[in-house]
C-alpha cells in the first residue's frame, strides 16, 4: 500500500505540532521526520490497515526518526554544541505554562515508563506521536476509553513530575 496524500497531510500536520516551537532553520524539519518516516512505512511495506493503526504505525515510526537524529547529532556533538531538539507538547498533557522541552528528556521519561507501565507509554506516544484522538487510543490499544483515560491520566502526572526540571530550564536525568 502507498502513502495516500491524506495520510501524508495527517502526518505532516502532527509533525508541525510537534515542531511548532523550533526555531526556524533548525536541522531537522517537519517535512524532513515525514519523508523519512514514510520511506520507513515504504520500506517495511504498510499494512492495510484502519486509519487509527496506520496514524499509530506512523507514530512510533515518527518517534523512531527523531531518536535517531537525535542519537546522530550526540555522536556528532561530542565536543561540538549542537543545539538540542526540542518538541512542543501538549498543554493537555503537562498542564503547564511552559510545554517546550528537549526531545532527549522526553525520550528518556517515556522509556523509564515504559518499564513501569508499558501500556501508559503507549497511550502518550500515540496521544504525542501518532495525535490520536483518545477513542482512537483505546480502539488501538484495545482497551476502553475509560482505561485509556485512567492510563493518560497516571502517565501525565508521573510525565510532569520526571519533567519538572526539563520544564523549569534545568536538565533532567
Amino acid at each position: 500500500m502507498e502513502v495516500s496524500d491524506t495520510f501524508y497531510a495527517e502526518l505532516h500536520a502532527i509533525a508541525e505540532r510537534v515542531f511548532a516551537s523550533e526555531r526556524a532553520g533548525h536541522t531537522l524539519q517537519p517535512t524532513a521526520v515525514v519523508n523519512e518516516a514514510c520511506l520507513r512505512l515504504m520500506a517495511g511495506g504498510l499494512p492495510d490497515l484502519p486509519r487509527e493503526q496506520r496514524l499509530a504505525l506512523a507514530g512510533r515510526v515518527l518517534r523512531q526518526v527523531l531518536i535517531d537524529h537525535a542519537r546522530r547529532r550526540n555522536a556528532e556533538k561530542r565536543g561540538g554544541n549542537a543545539e538540542p531538539l526540542r518538541l512542543d507538547l501538549d498543554r493537555d498533557l503537562l498542564d503547564e505554562q511552559t510545554t517546550v522541552v528537549e526531545f532527549e528528556c522526553i525520550n528518556r521519561a517515556l522509556e523509564r515508563l515504559r518499564r513501569l507501565s508499558e501500556r501508559q507509554a503507549d497511550v502518550v506516544t500515540l496521544r504525542i506521536f501518532a495525535g490520536l484522538s483518545m477513542e482512537q487510543t483505546a480502539a488501538v490499544l484495545g482497551v476502553s476509553k475509560r482505561t485509556a483515560e485512567g492510563d493518560w491520566t497516571v502517565a501525565r502526572a508521573w510525565l510532569r513530575r520526571e519533567l519538572g526540571p526539563a520544564l523549569h530550564g534545568t536538565t533532567s536525568s
